[in-house]
């Protein structure tokens, strides 16, 4: 063995996690050393090539609104962008882009290879170093000994990797790259609990193959949109991904060779994804369903792969020509790569502080879908925070803890920490129970005083954004002043508008309010004294429409900050505690919450069990058991 050199921060894996947390790190300003297996995969999409979505899209905002890359970086590489669910509330409203996979992992790598006090380097993690609890660094597979203050684990689904098609299987991770086996033991004689989570990817086929004609075409959006802040520069000449179904043949296909699927051989030994299923998963588990969605997404401007959306299996090869061949516009279509399911290690969650740093072992921290999640961006959010907090470990800075009322980076981080997940977790915004306030149209307003705090948000930035929040509260306080009258000209834009002429004179504000009333129609009645910004119009619009909704949601938030505030201290012995019910001490002392509100949201942990505890604490019981 030999030295390699000293860092602040190593950062193990270069994914999505490993990315944002490589990055976030250096910006800090800790010496930042980043271990992949290999430097062309940085950043690599083995999945579904997209960004974004429901709850998901809006956690691409809040990384880029902490100054992080994920969404700058598809923003400049993107081959379309949508915004879902426009016929809806603000609150459930996403960007989604499809992504071309391999500009994504040069932009990516490129943004890397330029950051201040980051070293971006390729090797085998083998060992880490840990000394009386203390996570000391790292040994590489050829004897290079690098030493930190703070290590990340964030190695996807490599830990112990499995793929499987059909009746075969072997040792790999993501598109037959070399697992990792060494961490994954370690890991466990340390004392780790690990669990055997599955996924899987879809069969690829040659555009060249598919008849389109057969399938719909489903087209980005034309007005420019963009997941950063900090982007002024649109794609516009954005490729089409198309739509079209199974049939009942294909479930005929799917039933007839159920017996040969990895999952239902009992081949598969890990639990997959309940809200991302396989396709036979689906036919089985949905037998009344006649057809499913299958999306045609083009994997990038410079390949004819294309990602089968929907068709994600670990049937054999042979099954999934035929499957392809019973879809319309698939019958001739020529698979390039096929499906697979992959099985993998991830670390039990609840054995994390909410900083992602691990209970058992001190500077070292574990981001991404080692913990048990899926999706690029649940990984890339908790990448941030790791790199953030890793660095505060390693430089004596105060660490970052975002809430569930601050953002879905903290709603997933939460249910992580506090609930464990028993399936790869996916986020969705039914988990949020603040998502009025967790909109994507406000991240910026949620978190860039955080990241500017933190350093990770440029001055020039941070300008712009007061300059944003300035316009907002003047445009309000300027409608909620004028009173507008039920004159000819007023009452001729609200019935153009679809809305009832007014009786009296109304405040602008309160005219807002009205649901057909929108910004613009009140633009029209009384213009403000300069042309706003269109994300300044959308605030102010929602803001004002909302406004009674949005108030009663943080009246709900303060409550909840009573029992949030409430801490529990860390020599605290449950089972000194009586009349708390054994499951609740036995869940007590494995996650061994920070406060009340955290312990109220463990499962298996009651009313009854958190008003014991708090009487407990607040008769100070802790201080005379200590002394």
């Amino acid at each position: 063995m030999y030295e390699a050199g000293h860092y602040d921060v190593i950062v193990i894996g270069a994914g999505h996690a490993g990315c944002e947390a490589a990055l976030a790190s250096a910006k800090r300003g800790a010496k930042t050393l980043m271990l992949t297996l290999n430097l062309d995969l940085v950043a690599f999409m083995p999945c579904n090539p997209s960004v974004g979505g429901p709850a998901k899209g809006v956690v691409v905002r809040e990384i880029d609104a902490l100054g992080g890359q994920m969404g700058k970086n598809i923003d400049k590489t993107h081959i379309q962008m949508r915004l879902l669910n426009t016929s809806k509330g603000p609150a459930v409203r996403a960007l989604r882009a499809q992504a071309d996979k391999v500009l994504y992992q040069a932009e990516m790598k490129k943004t890397l290879e330029n950051q201040q006090n980051l070293t971006l380097r390729q090797g085998m993690v083998k060992n880490i170093i840990v000394e009386d609890g203390v996570c000391k660094g790292v040994i590489t597979e050829t004897s290079a000994v690098y030493y930190a203050k703070s290590v990340i684990i964030t190695t996807g689904t490599f830990m112990r990797g499995k793929v499987l098609i059909g009746d075969i299987s072997y040792a790999s991770g993501p598109n037959n790259q070399r697992p990792t086996i060494d961490l994954s033991e370690q890991l466990e004689e340390l004392g780790f609990d690990l669990v055997r989570f599955k996924t899987g990817t879809p069969p690829r086929v040659n555009s060249h193959t598919i008849d389109y004609s057969k399938t719909e075409i489903q087209p980005g959006d034309d007005e420019p949109r963009a997941f950063s802040y900090e982007t002024t520069e649109f794609i516009t000449d954005q490729l089409p991904c198309w739509l079209t179904y199974t049939g009942e043949f294909t479930h005929e296909v799917i039933n007839e060779n159920l017996g040969r699927s990895a999952m239902y051989s009992g081949a598969v030994k890990g639990t997959g994804p309940r809200y991302c299923p396989s396709i036979e998963d689906k036919v089985v588990r949905f037998h009344d369903k006649p057809r499913h969605q299958i999306f045609l997404e083009p994997e990038g401007r410079n390949t004819e792969e294309v990602y089968v959306q929907g068709l994600s299996t670990s049937l054999p090869e042979d099954v999934q020509k035929k499957m392809l061949e019973s879809i319309p516009g698939l019958e001739n279509a020529e698979m390039m790569r096929a499906g697979y399911a992959i099985e993998y290690d991830a670390v039990v969650p609840t054995q994390l502080w909410p900083t992602l740093e691990t209970k058992t072992i001190s500077g070292l921290f574990t981001a991404g879908q080692i913990n048990g999640t899926s999706g690029y961006e649940e990984a890339a959010g908790q990448g941030i925070m790791a790199g953030i907090n890793a660095a505060a470990k390693a430089l004596d800075l105060e660490p970052l803890i975002l809430d569930r009322s601050q953002a879905y980076i903290g709603v997933l981080i939460d249910d992580l920490v506090t609930k464990g997940t028993n399936e790869p977790y996916r986020l969705l915004t039914s988990r949020a129970e603040y998502r009025l306030l967790l909109r994507h149209d406000n991240a910026d307003l949620r978190l860039t005083e955080i990241g500017y705090r933190l350093g990770l948000i440029s001055e020039e930035r941070y300008q712009k954004f007061i300059a944003k929040k300035r316009m907002i509260e003047e445009e309000k306080e300027r409608l909620s002043q004028i009173i507008l009258k039920p004159n000819e000209a007023v009452q001729n834009v609200i019935k153009e508008a679809g809305g009832q002429e007014l009786k009296d004179g109304i405040r602008a504000s309160d005219l807002l309010k009205r649901p057909e009333i929108t910004y613009k129609v009140i633009k029209g009645i009384t213009p403000a004294e300069k042309e706003l910004p269109n994300d300044v119009e959308e605030q102010i619009e929602i803001q004002i429409k909302y406004e009674g909704y949005i108030r009663k949601s943080l009246q709900q938030v303060e409550k909840m900050k009573k029992m949030e505030e409430k801490s529990i201290p860390e020599n605290i012995d449950y089972d000194d505690i009586q009349g708390l019910a054994t499951e609740a001490r036995e869940k007590l002392k494995q996650v061994r919450p920070l406060s009340v509100g955290q312990a109220s949201r463990i499962s298996g942990v009651n009313p009854a069990d958190i008003s014991i505890l708090l009487v407990y604490i607040e008769q100070g019981k802790i201080a005379r058991v200590s002394d």
